[in-house]
C-alpha cells in the first residue's frame, strides 16, 4: 500500500469487508511493516471484524500488526525486567519515545507491568497480543487500565505467552496533524452533533486530549 492510493484501496476494502473475508498482502514485505495499513486494521477494530495475522518469522511483527497502532517505525526491548522497580524504571524511559515499543511479556509478570504502565503512563493506548497464531489468539487494546480490568475478568485470560504494543508520545503538533487528517469527518459531525459529543467521539478513536479536541472545534466553526 502507497501513500498517494491509500485512502482508495481502504474504501474498496471496507466494500468487501461487508460480505466477504479479504487477505491484505503487500508485494514488498510484510504488510503495515513501513506503510499506512494500520488505518485499515483500525476501521476493521473500530467494527468489530475480526483481524488475525499469518503465522511469520516472529511474534514481533504479528503482534504489530493487529495492535491497530502506528508502526511506521518501533522499538523492541526484548522480555520486559523480572522486578517491578526495572520494570517501573524501562517505563519511565519510554515515556517520551517516539516510536512504537514492543516487549514480551510473561504470563506471570503480565499483570504487574499493566499496573506499572497505569502509574507511569495511564492515557497511552497499548495492545496486549495473547498466544499469536494459536487455537486462542486474542488481542486486548485500550489503556493499561481497560486492558488489566478486561483480562482480569477470567483468570484464563492470563495464561500463555504475550506480546506488547505500546503507542510513541504524540507530541502537541502531532495531535494537530491527527485531528486535521479526520477533519472531513469532523466537519460533516457538526451538521448532526453538538461539540461535547464531536469531542468524546474523536477521543474515543485517537486518544487525544479532550480539551485540545474541544479548543480546534471552536477554531473549526468560526
Amino acid at each position: 500500500m502507497h501513500d498517494y492510493n491509500e485512502h482508495k484501496i481502504i474504501d474498496k476494502i471496507k466494500g468487501l469487508l461487508k460480505s466477504k473475508n479479504c487477505v491484505l498482502i503487500s508485494d514488498a514485505g510484510s504488510p503495515l511493516i513501513s506503510d499506512p495499513g494500520y488505518n485499515l486494521v483500525q476501521y476493521c477494530i473500530e467494527n468489530n471484524i475480526n483481524v488475525t495475522s499469518v503465522p511469520g518469522p516472529s511474534s514481533i511483527i504479528s503482534g504489530l500488526q493487529l495492535s491497530g497502532l502506528p508502526i511506521s517505525e518501533f522499538t523492541f526491548f526484548g522480555f520486559v525486567p523480572k522486578s517491578k522497580k526495572k520494570i517501573e524504571h524501562i517505563i519511565k524511559n519510554i515515556s517520551e519515545e517516539k516510536r512504537a515499543c514492543v516487549f514480551f511479556v510473561s504470563s506471570h509478570k503480565l499483570i504487574i507491568f499493566l499496573e506499572c504502565l497505569e502509574n507511569v503512563i495511564p492515557d497511552r493506548s497499548i495492545s496486549i497480543c495473547k498466544e499469536l497464531t494459536k487455537l486462542n489468539e486474542f488481542v486486548f487494546r485500550g489503556v493499561s487500565s481497560k486492558v488489566k480490568n478486561s483480562i482480569l475478568k477470567d483468570k484464563g485470560n492470563i495464561k500463555g505467552e504475550f506480546v506488547a504494543v505500546i503507542d510513541k508520545q504524540i507530541s502537541k503538533s502531532q495531535d494537530s496533524d491527527k485531528i486535521y487528517f479526520y477533519k472531513d469527518e469532523i466537519e460533516k459531525m457538526i451538521e448532526k452533533f453538538s461539540l461535547t459529543d464531536i469531542v468524546e467521539i474523536v477521543h474515543k478513536f485517537t486518544k487525544i486530549n479532550k480539551n485540545k479536541i474541544y479548543k480546534w472545534l471552536l477554531k473549526l466553526k468560526k
